[in-house]
């Protein structure tokens, strides 16, 4: 049984030291004057009240010294009494992914994700299953977020009957061996796959005996780590080269969310 006092939730110190554009309090010089400014900060303060606090956080990269401060953020929540427990004791936090930014561009973001205990790794759910709510700043009110949060919350058996249905189906060698060259698109893209050669038994490797298995869940987990943490080689050209961890939180979602469709055609 999972401890649930172990999850850990950041501090307001911790957050600002990892992404200080989430306490930015003035927006770009940029935005129009009819853009209303609603602090991230504003949006956690009003999700702590709903139960759901933060457990992760980043930023990307400010290119230009206009953008920093102002730039696109990420902030992950997470409800402890909100928690799916398989009955072969894979357990599985839902979370909601809040992006944002302070430059006129983004409404604030929220998209559903679970986070799988056994590797302690962040899922994001299909946008099949679950659309973006996207919530503008002007006019933005803690009722809205509030309803919006519960909608989210009350299509959560959808992704209980999806993850139940993965566990049930069995893949054969020649579909697992698919589903691994299909899922190779969604970090290196149509094009570029063709141009490499990447060992699928090896992409395939379980590296828990949580994993092993040939369900389609299982599949998924083990193939969506390694293409998150980068744990397999690849041959480019005539050089073997070791995947890196992706770091982009934008492209981690893109890969995510695309893996999770991929698991479902399997399934449906």
């Amino acid at each position: 049984m999972i401890d649930l006092e172990k999850t850990t939730f950041l501090t307001d110190v911790e957050i600002a030291k990892a992404a200080p554009s989430v306490f930015t309090m003035q927006p770009s010089d940029e935005v129009s004057k009819h853009y209303t400014h609603i602090p991230t900060t504003k949006v956690i303060d009003d999700m702590r009240t709903l139960g759901w606090d933060v457990v992760d956080v980043q930023e990307v990269q400010a290119r230009k010294a206009s953008t920093r401060g102002v730039q696109k953020h990420l902030v992950v929540f997470r409800n402890p009494d909100v928690v799916i427990n398989g009955d072969d004791g894979d357990t599985v936090f839902p979370q909601i992914l809040l992006t944002n930014s302070h430059d006129g561009k983004n409404a604030f973001t929220f998209t559903a994700g679970l986070f799988r205990m056994i590797c302690a790794n962040g899922l994001v759910i299909s946008t099949q299953q679950f659309e973006d709510v996207k919530m503008r700043h002007m006019g933005y009110t803690f009722e809205d977020l509030q309803q919006n949060i519960r909608a989210m919350v009350e299509r959560l058996p959808l992704t209980v009957e999806s993850m139940n249905k993965m566990k049930e189906i069995e893949m054969g060698e020649k579909a697992c061996l698919d589903f691994a060259k299909k899922a190779l698109a969604t970090r290196f893209g149509k094009d570029e796959i063709n141009r490499i050669k990447v060992d699928l038994d090896d992409l395939l490797a379980p590296t828990r005996k949580e994993d092993m298995g040939n369900d389609v869940w299982s599949v998924f987990n083990v193939v969506q780590e390694k293409l998150i943490e980068g744990d397999f080689e690849y041959i480019s050209g005539t050089k073997v080269r070791k995947a890196r961890k992706v770091k982009n939180f934008k492209q981690d979602q893109k890969i995510n969310k695309e893996l999770f469709e991929l698991a479902l055609e399997y399934v449906n």
